[in-house]
């Protein structure tokens, strides 16, 4: 079937094709009778009317489609990233096409060829670690681009951030007052400067600590994270920890601990204290409520949506970093 076109309105509603246009364009300034805008709307809606995208972004050459490239998309602080990121980009007229890199970078830089082959008019993006000459190539080009919750060192792109170091060395030293005989680190073997920020703050506080703590650590790839998680933990911690908390660096590795712990029949708090980095809807599924770093979703939704707007808007490079705080949600799982 042909879809209805302006000059069809027109035909049918007795008026120019340049009336159609002012009214279902909603542009100011001409006097049309609301009679006539009635009429317009009526056969538009009666002929299943809808603008043709391609040719309303040849006149006036912005897509109105934004680009968002995330980790990955399965995990819960991605997914609600996401969610928010779309809800703000509809209320500015923006449609959001998403995609995951899966921490992968030549599936990132697939990503970002198919969104500028979409001529999305901006993109917002969770970089992957060894993309930095496929983001400098953007900015070069000078692509409206943001980058959300990670940060590439060297790449001087404008981005939304949690302060990571900051909030890890907090939340260290709120487990170091609790006097366990030792703390364990789980963190990744990583570039990601988001993530190295995270150990450096556990680092710090335990460095500045005068409590004698025996800190120690659980570094493991992005490849097979619960195989690992699970055998590092059999490692270090074993089957009957006393006094211990376990500090996970990401939702996804505190899962995978969790797991472990319920697969020993390891109690927690009674056992074992846990504090994780983010939420997820599996810490539901854990008989005791886990204690978490809360990530400000919506602000850092918000910020990153309005940063890109005025990029696309009146483009200017900059590397204007924007950086909020997160909040430590204190549940059951701390003895």
């Amino acid at each position: 079937m042909k879809r209805a076109s302006i000059k069809d309105i027109a035909r049918i509603a007795g008026v120019s094709v340049a009336t159609v246009s002012y009214v279902l364009n909603k542009k100011e300034g001409h006097r049309i009778s609301e009679d006539t805008k009635k009429k317009i709307f009526e056969v538009a809606e009666t002929l299943n009317y809808t603008p043709n995208r391609i040719a309303r972004s040849l006149q006036n050459n912005k897509s109105k489609l934004l680009g968002l490239i995330v980790a990955d998309i399965s995990n819960d602080f991605y997914s609600n990233i996401a969610r928010n990121l779309e809800n703000k980009a509809l209320k500015l007229g923006y449609t959001l096409i998403i995609g995951s890199s899966d921490e992968n970078a030549e599936k990132f830089e697939k990503l970002i060829d198919l969104f500028s082959q979409q001529q999305v008019d901006g993109m917002i993006i969770a970089p992957v670690a060894g993309s930095e000459e496929i983001l400098q190539k953007l900015l070069d080009k000078n692509y409206p681009l943001v980058t959300i919750d990670r940060y590439l060192k060297g790449v001087n792109a404008p981005g939304v951030i949690l302060n990571n170091r900051e909030i890890a060395e907090t939340t260290t030293q709120f487990l170091i007052d609790k006097e366990f005989d030792e703390i364990v680190y789980v963190g990744y073997e990583t570039k990601l400067q988001h993530l190295l920020d995270r150990q450096k703050g556990f680092e710090t506080s335990i460095k500045d600590s005068t409590s004698p703590i025996d800190a120690k650590y659980i570094m493991v790839g992005l490849e097979n994270i619960s195989g690992e998680v699970h055998t590092e933990m059999e490692r270090v911690i074993g089957k009957d920890p006393k006094n211990t908390a376990l500090y996970f660096s990401s939702n996804k590795l505190a899962v995978a601990g969790l797991e472990y712990l319920i697969k020993n029949n390891i109690k927690v708090p009674q056992h074992v204290s846990v504090l994780a980095f983010d939420e997820t809807e599996a810490y539901k599924l854990f008989p005791a409520e886990i204690t978490y770093v809360k990530q400000p979703l919506e602000e850092m939704a918000d910020e990153a949506i309005k940063l890109l707007d005025l990029q696309i808007s009146d483009y200017t490079a900059t590397s204007k970093k924007i950086t909020l705080s997160g909040d430590l949600i204190i549940k059951r799982s701390i003895k």
